[in-house]
């Protein structure tokens, strides 16, 4: 499709026996800023180096701006940039020198090489250590090294694994807004361990879980969720039967807390708002209330929701890349 960036159907990647994708299907619109999660070994950098040539997929297919990423790596790879996990720099290399080296592989025309190394330089803010070695960087500014580099051939997808990473509070706070700046007029991949860099600025959220994708959603659909909080005392089973009679279609979730009460919580759709009712119902029924409030649904939600699930279809079926890391985003 002429609006799709990015096309991915059915894609599976399997390392001897670890299954690291499997069955994963997505797409990625023109100028959409989409943020990539998952626990460590969860397929995060496997699905980003099969969509950079950088790794074959076992099975299944991608595609980048039309060009199959397999059987047309060289016309991919001119309309991509890459910050992998790792950077790759020179250490003896100065600044300059790197991205003039990297300019000249990336075919960039000489004549106006230069000034656009100078407005990348700016832009990414490492004009100041341009004529430094590269070895005697810290990590943050080899990040920003390394994003200046993807930046240089000015291409319509950007793919950037951790690009926050070793950044310091400011320099995150810079980095995010550049990236939301870049998404203007190009589509922006990027993964991330923190949350709320995440919902800073994407339109989208892919999440991955043990290789198969287990959320993908706008974010603005997202928000729209709300879930009712009720804190009530009284026999648990009396006030479950209060809230089922008005929200008996909708999952609750209860959980014991101090001196008696008990805390439940439902997700309802929007527009949907029972408060009223429920607090007649409990106070007929002698069942004190010290809480009756809504709270907006958060990507942290559907995070813990996703990773506190028992099992996902089909993964009995291949050892799981990140079987023992489920609780944490980080690791």
């Amino acid at each position: 499709m002429a609006d799709m960036m990015v096309e991915v159907s059915r894609l599976t990647k399997h390392f001897g026996q670890v299954l690291a994708l499997s069955d994963v299907s997505f797409s990625l619109q023109n100028n959409e800023i989409v943020g990539l999660l998952g626990n460590n070994g969860a397929g995060k950098s496997t699905l980003m180096r099969i969509l950079t040539t950088y790794l074959p997929a076992t099975s299944g297919t991608a595609g980048v701006d039309g060009f199959d990423v397999l059987n047309q790596s060289m016309e991919v790879r001119r309309r991509i940039g890459y910050l992998p996990e790792n950077i790759p720099l020179y250490p003896e290399m100065r600044v300059e020198e790197y991205l003039a080296y990297r300019a000249q592989l990336k075919g960039m025309d000489r004549s106006s090489r230069a000034k656009r190394i100078d407005a990348i330089m700016e832009r990414c803010r490492v004009g100041g250590v341009r004529r430094r070695l590269l070895g005697t960087l810290s990590k943050g500014y080899r990040q920003r090294v390394g994003l200046a580099d993807a930046l240089l051939a000015d291409p319509k997808l950007l793919i950037l694994d951790e690009p926050t990473d070793g950044l310091d509070p400011g320099q995150k706070q810079d980095a995010l807004a550049l990236l939301k700046d870049l998404g203007r007029d190009r589509t922006i991949l990027f993964s991330s361990h923190l949350l709320v860099e995440v919902e800073a600025i994407v339109d989208r959220v892919l999440i991955l879980r043990r290789g198969h994708l287990a959320f993908n959603e706008r974010l603005e659909t997202l928000e729209r969720d709300q879930v009712l909080l009720v804190e009530a005392r009284g026999d648990t089973n009396a006030v479950i039967a209060v809230l089922k009679g008005f929200l008996g279609q909708h999952p609750l979730q209860t959980s014991p807390l101090e001196d008696g009460w008990v805390e439940c919580s439902v997700r309802l759709p929007e527009g949907l708002d029972p408060r009223p009712e429920v607090a007649r119902a409990l106070h007929e029924r002698s069942l004190p209330l010290r809480r009756l409030d809504f709270r907006r649904r958060t990507l942290q939600d559907r995070w813990n929701e996703i990773n506190n699930a028992e099992a996902l279809p089909g993964s009995g079926r291949a050892r799981a890349m990140d079987s023992n890391n489920l609780q944490a985003v980080g690791g």
